[in-house]
């Protein structure tokens, strides 16, 4: 291998100097040109974007992908220019699972049939998450991760230009002054004084060529800002066109289950209300537990005719167990004396009783007590 002797011990020379020279300016025994405050700003605001721009783009990744090893190997297929294999989400695999569980079980059975209609809705929602996935790598991670391992990896290599131009340029301000002292002396260095000028002019020339390059890659920082808002907001719009479709695809999912267990499972608060009217299982998934949803309509009035002909409040008693505390989510106002109004967040003692219809519950407050409807309550453990 041919090596250039001579340009490696310039350089060598060139890197001892500045070190010398960064350890005088550190020590306070070396004038330092300062850069002008515009500029100053423009870089202070290029660090402060870079350093958050790499804190967003993490975190975005590990919300998209929080599997460490899944992200380390999509890693290694960018650095290798490969295409990412496709990957099965959570809920794709769930939804699977649960078929294939349905066939062992028999897809006849109330309980295989159920776990068929469930698992195609999990494959749904792994489809939906899969999109969502892709949009959001495609319009918000990758325009992150352009302009870190793009665009700025060009500005520091421009600012790293800039602070050698500047040492330089600092040397040769040493030199001229060193150089005017030693005239001072002898006016036999009348020559070294004009080669010492001539050099300081050619550092200020190349010095400031370079201070405009970089302050012209430093006022592009608020396009990039505008672009990556432009990208935030794209992002934004995949996650609620995400969630919105998950919302979608469970409330379609609690539609089927509905009618087709309605008659298997008539109350799902009341378990065992034929010998012991204890209260269990969660209240159930509505949009009248999602922040800013209106609240729901008013139940219809109990048609059962067991419940209207034997049911008097005033008579009904609670169960010695199985009773719940319940948030209410809505304010609510009574039809009738036999239901009881209700204020939205406030707590109160929720039951059955055999024969009830199963949208309403005994609901107590103090001496109060009356019909309550479950939609606006949140049941709670």
């Amino acid at each position: 291998m041919d090596f250039n002797v001579k340009k490696l011990a310039s350089d060598a020379g060139v890197f001892f100097t500045r070190a010398v020279q960064y350890t005088e300016e550190k020590l306070g025994q070396a004038e330092k040109t300062e850069l002008d405050a515009h500029l100053e700003n423009l870089i202070a605001r290029a660090d402060c974007t870079k350093n958050w721009t790499e804190k967003i783009f993490r975190q975005t990744e590990v919300l998209l992908q929080p599997n460490p090893s899944a992200r380390i190997e999509e890693f290694f297929y960018e650095k290798l220019d490969r295409k990412i294999p496709s990957r099965t989400t959570n809920a794709e695999l769930l939804g699977q699972y649960m078929q294939d569980a349905a066939k062992e079980f028999g897809p006849g059975t109330p309980y295989g049939s159920t776990l068929i209609t469930v698992g195609e809705y999990q494959r749904r929602l792994g489809g939906a998450e899969r999109e969502f996935l892709q949009t959001s790598a495609i319009n918000f991670l990758t325009p992150l991760r352009n302009f870190l391992e793009g665009d700025w990896k060009t500005i520091s290599k421009e600012r790293r230009l800039l602070e050698n131009r500047r040492l330089d340029l600092d040397v040769c301000k040493a030199r001229l002054k060193k150089a005017k002292l030693a005239e001072a002396k002898a006016a036999l260095w009348s020559e070294e004084v004009d080669k010492a000028e001539h050099e300081l002019r050619v550092a200020q020339t190349e010095f400031d060529r370079q201070a405009e390059v970089t302050r012209l890659l430093l006022e592009g920082i608020s396009s990039t800002h505008v672009n990556h808002l432009r990208c935030l907001h794209e992002f934004v719009e995949a996650q609620a066109a995400y969630y919105t479709q998950c919302h979608k695809h469970m409330q379609d999912l609690q539609k089927e289950l509905s009618s087709a267990n309605g008659d298997t499972f008539p109350n799902a608060f009341a378990v065992n209300a034929s010998t012991s009217g204890v209260s269990a299982g969660p209240s159930p998934l509505s949009t009248a537990t999602l922040p800013g949803a209106s609240p729901p309509s008013r139940p219809p009035n109990p048609s059962n005719a067991l419940e209207s002909s034997t049911l008097k409040i005033e008579e009904v008693k609670p169960p010695a167990t199985g009773t719940r505390k319940a948030k209410v989510l809505y304010d609510y106002d009574a039809a009738d004396t036999s239901e009881l109004s209700l204020l939205a967040d406030e707590l109160i003692t929720v039951y059955t009783v055999p024969g009830m219809d199963p949208d309403w519950l005994i609901g107590e407050r103090g001496n109060q007590k009356g019909k309550v409807p479950v939609t606006y309550l949140e049941l709670l453990s």
